[in-house]
């Protein structure tokens, strides 16, 4: 079977050249779930539940995808989604996915746990960057991430608020992938049937820099040294509401908050002044039995009104699905999983390549459904999981 990128004709396509070029244990870590892996079904499962309700005999030769976001147009309603560790399925993924990304005009949310540094990103891709920041145990480096971010030039920030304790990954566990990552006979022996990953791999010496932390380790700390550091102080099972107030109160730009799934959070976010809010289950990597994005879109929207800025991510794979979550109400869809498989196969290319993909799919879901601007999308574009719903 060619793996050849032009072949490449869907996100299935890209994940599963991914998964022959990976070695298993770490496949495992980017595609696994958490538990039993009920909320990856779900997350998938949630868009079959809804269908797109077309319009014939619409001149749509003209379409548009672009969107207004926080003042900014994109060229379309995707984005890619915070990813750690991506420099371990491509060396300097991160900065590919910065280099799409302002090439495609769609906004990267890089990781605060990311290999590359913010600075080297924002360097890369400017405004197109946003920065995603987890609370810590130690405020004073969470608040330092938000000057250095400040500095770099970012203008919207991400606080990932559903980590409040370490997650049940039993993929993870059961093929010995951890801190320090425990070099068993079997790892040894999954990496050496996979060497072109294995040449990326022992380019950088092993396991990559988690750069974003190295000014609060010791001068010189290694990999492991920084990676241990990160581990100590996420996940913060103490963080409460007052720390978004703080994060909200010295952060003088755009704030969007991640992970928020009760319609309750919601309000709450809303009241201490964030500008958006991703609707997320952490793409099924944290709770099992989380509710897909989609299922409490609806009465997130309902709840927070129609100024607020929503966003969804856990489970995109198609640029039918995206239309769906527009319908729904959200402004972008982003893309997690299927960009840094891309990145793992073709590098930058790989990335560009899924990016085109789905804007493919979502061009031609528009003209089918006689759209020629997302902001035509509404609940009568829909049929929801009751059918005949939008008909009324």
């Amino acid at each position: 079977m060619t793996t050849g990128i032009d072949s490449l004709l869907n996100l299935d396509e890209v994940r599963g050249a991914a998964k022959r070029r990976l070695p298993r244990f770490l496949f495992d870590f980017i595609e696994g779930g958490v538990d039993g892996e009920l909320c990856l079904r779900r997350n998938r499962a949630a868009f079959s539940n809804w269908t797109v309700l077309p319009r014939y005999l619409v001149d749509v030769s003209a379409r548009s995808q672009s969107v207004q976001v926080f003042g900014r147009e994109y060229a379309a309603p995707i984005g890619i989604s915070p990813m750690g560790l991506a420099g371990l399925a491509r060396p300097q993924a991160d900065l590919m996915f910065a280099a799409a990304a302002a090439k495609r005009n769609i906004p990267y949310i890089m990781s605060s746990a990311s290999n590359a540094s913010i600075e080297k990103a924002a360097r890369v891709a400017g405004s197109n960057v946003w920065f995603q920041v987890y609370p810590t145990t130690d405020e004073r480096i969470s608040q330092d991430m938000v000057r250095r971010a400040v500095d770099a030039g970012v203008t919207t920030l991400v606080v990932t608020i559903d980590v409040p304790v370490h997650a049940n990954r039993e993929r993870n566990r059961r093929n010995g992938f951890g801190r320090p990552l425990r070099l068993t006979p079997r790892i040894v022996f999954d990496a050496l049937l996979h060497p072109n990953w294995l040449a990326g791999f022992v380019s950088t010496r092993g396991i990559p820099m988690m750069e974003n932390w190295m000014p609060y380790a010791p001068p010189g700390a290694s990999q492991a040294v920084v990676s241990d550091l990160y581990g100590s102080l996420t996940p913060a099972p103490a963080v409460q509401w007052q720390t978004l107030e703080e994060l909200r109160r010295i952060w003088p730009h755009t704030l969007v908050v991640k992970g928020v799934l009760n319609p309750a959070d919601a309000v709450q976010c809303a009241s201490l002044g964030a500008d958006g809010m991703i609707i997320s289950n952490h793409g099924g990597r944290q709770l099992d039995m989380a509710p897909s994005p989609l299922q409490v879109l609806p009465a997130i929207r309902s709840a927070v009104g129609p100024a607020m800025t929503l966003m969804v991510d856990s489970g995109v794979r198609r640029g039918s699905d995206v239309i769906l979550a527009s319908a729904l109400g959200a402004t972008l869809a982003l893309v997690g999983r299927p960009m840094l498989y891309g990145a793992a196969v073709h590098g930058e290319e790989g990335v560009l390549k899924v990016i085109d993909i789905m804007r493919r799919e979502i061009d031609l879901t528009m003209g089918q459904a006689g759209i020629c601007a997302l902001n035509q999308l509404d609940g009568r574009s829909i049929l929801g999981p009751e059918f005949g719903r939008a008909l009324t």
